[in-house]
């Protein structure tokens, strides 16, 4: 049977269609258990095409990573953007956060693989810049709600910010143990709440 391969494209679409299937495969496997022959496979490219692309299968998960932190972020800060009230941004953060992760359900594959790794890496890094730019806009946003007194007196920002991200990464281990991804914003308001009640000035 003749194979039939995608039509030649410019480098940065080839790339883009290359960490698109990478993170399409990790919505099912381990990072490490994916082959570039397979991630070959899904762009419709041979396996030496995926390397004219990407020196090696880690300079991939690089890639894959640098795509998820400008998108996630994209998206984080823009939801903020359009709302005024700072307790309500952070509402919109939440949910724009989880809607991210059910439209792109092998991200957080990818990254709590790399957080187990005990090897420090370039993906790894990337991880942790993608973290504290995303603690950095839940510091400003919780800061801006403390100086509207919309936050309780004694309530510190930086555990404020921890119990965030915990709350969404303890909201997407249950969805991805559970095999629903994309089941993630049933139950999501009443999280939040309480998260809001744990904070808000009454």
């Amino acid at each position: 049977m003749p194979i039939h391969l995608a039509p030649r494209l410019p480098t940065e679409a080839r790339q883009a269609e290359i960490v698109a299937a990478a993170l399409q495969l990790a919505r099912e496997a381990s990072p490490p258990l994916i082959t570039t022959a397979e991630i070959a496979a899904v762009v419709g490219v041979s396996q030496g095409a995926v390397f004219k692309h990407f020196a090696s299968k880690d300079a991939i998960w690089q890639a894959v990573m640098s795509w998820v932190h400008v998108q996630l972020l994209a998206a984080l800060e823009a939801a903020a953007a359009g709302v005024a009230q700072p307790l309500q941004a952070l509402e919109a953060v939440f949910e724009a956060h989880l809607g991210f992760v059910s439209a792109h359900p092998g991200v957080p594959r990818v990254i709590f693989h790399e957080l187990q790794n005990p090897q420090d890496s370039a993906v790894k890094r990337e991880v942790r810049t993608l973290m504290q730019s995303y603690r950095a806009l839940l510091l400003r946003l919780l800061r801006a709600a403390a100086q509207r007194g919309d936050v309780a007196v004694g309530v510190d920002p930086d555990a404020a910010a921890t119990l965030f991200i915990g709350t969404v990464q303890g909201l997407v281990m249950q969805a991805m143990s559970a095999g629903r991804p994309r089941a993630l914003a049933a139950g999501a308001d009443a999280v939040f709440a309480v998260f809001l009640r744990g904070i808000r000035r009454t």
